[in-house]
């Protein structure tokens, strides 16, 4: 498979970037049009932190799953890792803090020092953990990161448990965390959060495209076996790929528990792996591996977080019920449109047989209800609703079923 991006010798045209900056554009203005707030326009410096704020935290998560994913692998532990390294730090904190002060505000330079440190240990351990049960356990890395998706947060939850009791003398199963430090970081946390993914952008950048081991891991994800062959370490490299996911995911547990001033394992960052994953995949990052380059995963990061802005604008009441949706929505359109190069290639129908058919009006009739449904709470299109939901299956029906023809007159 061929390395997308610098690895492959040179730059290729950035479709994927260029198609995520036209979709941002179009979100963006949609949005500032459809919102009768005009919130994008009225209160720009406020959407602008939120945005950059959000997209920080997850593109710190989705560079680490982009290069495990470029790598071959997958990483489905992200989320858990956050809630585990904020635990962490938030739990070393309460150990250097004293004794009865459970705002932590009593800890210095050193505590600081070492809760932080002991939150980017628990990113490497855990990594190199994933690294064991993949290359020596041989489990697959879907496996063995869910396992840490399950058991990372509940590790964390009786670790938060434990040392409450033990230092408190009453269980907590959340700890706040006031120490100067970290408020200080929450007061900045947009600009320092930005710089922060940005700085770790450019050092992942030159890591895969002016680096052997960049090389490497696009090697190792498209063919294995091949670049065992040539000679190359593949368990190291895998080594790597993992540990830097788990560091970049510890790094936005910092900075999460910063900013919402409390380490609470059992809710903090759920389905946060997700996301980071989705990111990757819309920025042109490829399931299959040995595809994805870190500005399409940038810009993937910021569409996903325009859109999700966009619905918690436009949807009013009870946006984050359709929030999941929407990212698997887009998830699945994503993955879509990278297959239409194979599928040109090889001749294959997107709708073959009566699998197919079936499928056209299934997917027409998800698009009406999720129309309806979502024009329902947005206040410029009440009493259209239903109306808008039938015009848009209709649409969706025609497209397909005018895509499932055109194959038809294809096919011998």
């Amino acid at each position: 498979m061929t390395p997308s991006g610098p690895a492959a010798g040179g730059w290729l045209p950035p479709r994927t970037e260029l198609a995520l900056l036209a979709a941002i554009v179009v979100v963006f203005v949609g949005t500032g049009w459809l919102d009768p707030n005009g919130t994008y326009f009225t209160s720009w410096a406020e959407s602008r932190d939120i945005i950059l704020r959000n997209t920080a935290l997850l593109g710190i998560i989705a560079l680490g799953a982009a290069v495990v994913i470029i790598a071959g692998g997958i990483d489905l532990s992200a989320g858990s890792m956050v809630a585990f390294s904020a635990t962490t730090c938030a739990l070393i904190l309460t150990l250097c803090a004293d004794a009865d002060d459970r705002r932590l505000v009593t800890v210095g330079p050193v505590g600081i020092a070492l809760a932080v440190g002991g939150a980017m240990l628990s990113g490497l351990l855990v990594g190199t953990l994933h690294t064991w049960l993949i290359t020596s356990i041989r489990l697959p890395p879907f496996v063995a990161t869910l396992a840490t998706l399950v058991g990372l947060r509940s590790f964390a939850r009786a670790m938060c448990l434990y040392v409450t009791r033990t230092r408190w003398g009453s269980e907590s199963q959340q700890i706040n965390v006031n120490t100067p430090f970290f408020a200080w970081l929450k007061e900045h946390n947009v600009w320092i959060t930005t710089a922060t993914f940005l700085g770790l952008a450019v050092v992942t950048w030159i890591v895969l495209s002016r680096t052997v081991l960049g090389r490497h891991l696009y090697a190792l994800g498209g063919n294995e076996q091949a670049a065992r062959l040539s000679g190359i370490r593949t368990e190291n490299v895998k080594w790597f790929a993992y540990c830097f996911s788990s560091l970049t995911a510890a790094l936005a547990g910092i900075f999460l528990m910063a900013d919402s001033s409390v380490a609470q394992p059992g809710q903090l960052a759920r389905g946060y792996e997700l996301n980071a994953i989705a990111a990757a995949v819309v920025g042109g990052c490829s399931l299959q591996g040995g595809v994805g380059t870190v500005s399409g995963t940038v810009l993937g990061a910021l569409f996903l977080r325009v859109v999700i802005d966009a619905v918690s604008k436009l949807i009013k009441a009870s946006a984050d019920v359709y929030e999941g949706m929407i990212v698997g929505i887009i998830v699945a359109l994503a993955v879509t449109l990278t297959q239409f190069g194979q599928l040109a290639r090889t001749g294959r129908a997107l709708f073959p047989g009566t699998r197919g058919l079936a499928a056209i009006p299934t997917i027409a009739t998800f698009a009406a209800l999720l129309a309806t449904m979502g024009a329902a709470n947005v206040e410029g299109l009440a009493g259209r609703t239903g109306l808008l939901g039938l015009a848009v299956g209709i649409a969706v029906l025609g497209l397909l079923g005018a895509v499932r023809w055109m194959e038809g007159r294809r096919s011998p």
